[in-house]
């Protein structure tokens, strides 16, 4: 039983080795959804323990089937479904054609292969996009009214303003929405309604930057390169090496306080 439910971890790892990729993730969650809607409704069960042990088999093959396949997309040979059904038949009948130690030395090396095949295809993706962003950002750079700060970071005004600006030490109110460079929205305050409030020096590098350089009532666009948002490694649905497009409004500041403030009363 230990080893069933090894297997079945490492089909999740599979089939969620891409999960901050949003076109991946969702192209699993299809296939998951095709096989859902492949399974009657109206099917009827002798007992409820049979129906539970009918469950169980069903979630463990859905959670083997969205994860080998992935792996032509990892560049790995497609696992033989029958030869997996073939190990959870024999195993439960207690023939299994592997030692327990056999199985987990199996396993154990597939999962060293997948690992390789998935960073291997990660570095390819990070690669891929850092060109895409070279070019993208070089051609951004020369576009009317973009202004280009040393570190990088590019922007343009959208909505000028005069007054003061925050520090990275002041928390600040802002209205924003993410994309990124093929136009997907991956995160948005305005979308949600509400707007987003947070210390200006516990964000991603490019913000902490680009947001000291407005007034109250200025809206920006910052266009951050990977090295000043989530690098190589991307974070949820932003992929490795992304470059990031913000337009971004800030409504409020609040100044930090000082450390006279914030000493206690003697």
């Amino acid at each position: 039983m230990k080893t069933i439910f090894k297997v079945s971890f490492l089909a999740a790892a599979v089939a969620l080795t891409f999960g901050c990729d949003e076109k991946q993730e969702s192209a699993a969650q299809e296939e998951v959804a095709a096989v859902q809607e492949s399974v009657t409704t109206e099917a009827t069960f002798e007992s409820e323990e049979y129906k539970a042990a009918y469950a169980i088999g069903a979630s463990f093959a859905t959670q083997i089937k969205a994860g080998i396949s992935k792996q032509a997309e990892f560049g790995l040979a497609t696992l033989d479904e029958e030869a997996i059904i073939a190990g959870v038949s024999d195993t439960l009948r207690g023939s299994a054609k592997l030692t327990e130690q056999e199985m987990m030395e199996t396993v154990n090396a597939y999962g060293q292969e997948v690992q390789a095949a998935a960073e291997k295809k990660m570095q390819e993706q990070a690669a891929k996009a850092a060109e895409e962003a070279e070019l993208f950002l070089a051609e951004n750079a020369k576009a009317e009214g973009v202004t280009v700060t040393e570190s990088g970071l590019q922007y343009s005004v959208i909505t000028a303003a005069e007054g003061a600006k925050p520090n990275a030490e002041d928390t600040v109110t802002v209205h924003y929405v993410g994309t990124l460079v093929d136009g997907t929205e991956f995160d948005s305050s305005v979308s949600r309604g509400e707007p987003a409030k947070f210390p200006l020096n516990r964000v991603i590098p490019g913000w902490t930057e680009g947001v000291q350089l407005m007034s109250i009532g200025e809206k920006y666009k910052f266009v951050i390169p990977a090295e000043l948002a989530y690098g190589a490694q991307g974070a949820g649905s932003i992929p490795p090496g992304a470059t990031l497009i913000f337009e971004v409004e800030l409504l409020d500041i609040e100044a930090a306080a000082s450390a006279e403030e914030a000493a206690p009363a003697q």
